[in-house]
């Protein structure tokens, strides 16, 4: 199969694969429609926000893969090939391309007439995967900022910024290992991949960037809804505790 059929099909998989809204369909098994409920975001802080850490935490995970999977699949399809008359590896680029369609998929589904999540947690996705496949030095990168992320928003409670943390970092580091990679090329058609690559991982995060615009903006407003991580556990421990009491009750009758 040629570089580029096979590239086109990947893509697409990618786009309906990203096309499947874990928030939607948990908050459906929950008997409610998590895009009625506070911001009405389909997305990992608003399931927080509104049916518990948990489901959060479920949905942040199932969107991750949602990115990870089509990057490690681009990943394993396409490594050992070269694109002809270069030395570009396929992969390199791959990669991102797949990566991105699977965060297209998520922001604009589709089957949900182009209304979708942010696309946070399957970027986030894309670069875990993106990074580590081309060594451990740049999954450092990656993880280093997922973990800032985590970190600020416990802090400052500004989901959307910190969002923004966990994505940028590793896309710049990408941008760095394509220079450290291709900078010396002297191949116009090698040298016009390593472009379009770095193209494609800058629009990655243009697009979630994009999608946060009303974030951005109650942000500089001063009226951002606030991310309390400390809250939702001890609404998680409330809960507990409250279901806990309640079989205690049931089981005394």
């Amino acid at each position: 199969m040629s570089n580029l059929l096979l590239l086109i099909i990947l893509a697409v998989a990618s786009y309906l694969f990203g096309n499947i809204n874990w928030a939607l369909i948990i908050s459906k098994i929950k008997k409610t429609d998590i895009r009625k409920l506070g911001s009405g975001n389909p997305g990992t802080l608003n399931m927080s926000r509104n049916l518990g850490l948990k489901a959060g935490l479920l949905t942040f995970f199932l969107d991750v893969m949602k990115g990870a999977i089509p990057t490690f699949v681009a990943f394993m399809l396409t490594k050992g090939r070269i694109f002809k008359d270069t030395s570009f590896i396929v992969a390199d680029f791959a990669v991102f391309l797949c990566g991105f369609s699977a965060v297209l998929g998520h922001i604009y589904p589709v089957f949900l007439k182009f209304k979708g999540g942010k696309g946070i947690a399957s970027t986030i996705g894309v670069f875990l995967v993106g990074s580590s496949v081309f060594g451990w030095e740049w999954a450092v990168v990656a993880i280093m900022a997922l973990v800032a992320a985590g970190v600020f928003i416990y802090f400052t409670e500004f989901g959307a910024m910190g969002s923004f943390i966990a994505i940028t970092p590793p896309a710049i580091g990408n941008a760095i290992r394509l220079y450290l990679q291709y900078n010396k090329t002297e191949n116009l058609k090698e040298y016009t991949f390593y472009i379009i690559t770095n193209l494609i991982i800058f629009a990655i995060c243009l697009f979630t960037w994009c999608a946060h615009r009303n974030n951005i903006g109650r942000m500089l407003a001063g009226e951002e809804h606030p991310t309390s991580i400390k809250e939702m556990v001890v609404k998680m421990k409330l809960k507990k505790a409250q279901a806990k009491e309640e079989q205690q009750n049931n089981d005394e009758k």
